[in-house]
């Protein structure tokens, strides 16, 4: 569930298209495709928000085989002008942000091993199509997240530091409270059973959105999340997407990180 990428090694490598683009996987890879697929639709009925319902319903993903991405990009390409973009397991930054900014989501064309079935810290292929793509089908998501791109290619190192903890606050973590209740429609909470209960428990906080509050939240990556920013509907994401996000970058930079919530990592 990892919110970007970096240069770093992975143990897993991404599977390349042939000539025709097309991706062929094991029978192991798609039955680990099945059991992660079964496993999460039987459990965010109610608790996912309805945009990522219709995004899924759209997508019309199947169950028993790792979809091919050309299937996935019609969809997407007919609703809000995105694609999905064939990477290795990790790529830096520049070209993460240089994806997003032209309306491509990086989609590491790899699937985790049954002993990583319920968490791996590379983002794989289940992770970003059933947790992420559904999303990308509505036009405040899709706006907001091609923003945050646009953002990132021209901002400092430091500057990219800040605006991914909005990132992971929002498109990997967000909550968004609708008239049915409050539910889920951050990509690394769907894509997880465990942070899917968690999420909507009364164990961590639950904070209103606020976007410099965001930029000034510390996170791990390897917990479940110990607070959660909420909005008060997700059209917020596309005023968002129009207001000065750098210059609250600035300030988050200016009023410092609040306390972490969680303990530091074991060395």
């Amino acid at each position: 569930m990892t919110q970007q990428k970096s240069a770093k090694a992975s143990q897993y490598q991404a599977r390349m298209p042939d000539e025709s683009g097309y991706i062929e996987y094991s029978d192991q890879e798609h039955a680990t495709w099945q059991t992660l697929f079964e496993r999460q639709t039987s459990i965010i009925d109610g608790r996912v928000c309805q945009e990522y319902i219709d995004g899924l319903e759209r997508l019309r993903l199947p169950h028993d085989r790792i979809p091919q991405l050309a299937d996935v990009d019609r969809v997407l390409e007919a609703a809000t002008g995105w694609r999905t973009a064939q990477v290795p397991a990790l790529i830096p930054f520049d070209t993460f942000f240089e994806l997003l900014a032209s309306r491509r989501f990086p989609v590491a064309t790899f699937i985790r091993t049954p002993e990583e079935l319920d968490y791996l810290k590379e983002p794989d292929i289940f992770h970003e199509i059933f947790g992420h793509c559904p999303m990308l089908t509505n036009p405040d998501f899709a706006e907001f997240t091609a923003t945050y791109g646009q953002l990132g290619l021209a901002a400092t190192p430091k500057q990219r530091v800040y605006l991914a903890r909005l990132y992971w606050l929002t498109v990997e973590f967000g909550l968004v409270d609708t008239p049915q209740g409050r539910r889920i429609y951050g990509g690394g909470i769907i894509s997880s059973p465990k942070e899917t209960f968690h999420a909507l428990s009364e164990t961590p906080e639950h904070h209103p959105f606020d976007p410099v509050d965001a930029l000034r939240t510390p996170y791990r990556i390897d917990i479940l999340q110990p607070l959660y920013y909420v909005l008060d509907d997700l059209h917020r994401l596309h005023d968002l997407s129009r207001q000065d996000i750098m210059a609250m970058v600035e300030q988050a930079m200016t009023l410092g990180l609040f306390e972490p919530k969680f303990p530091p990592k074991a060395a």
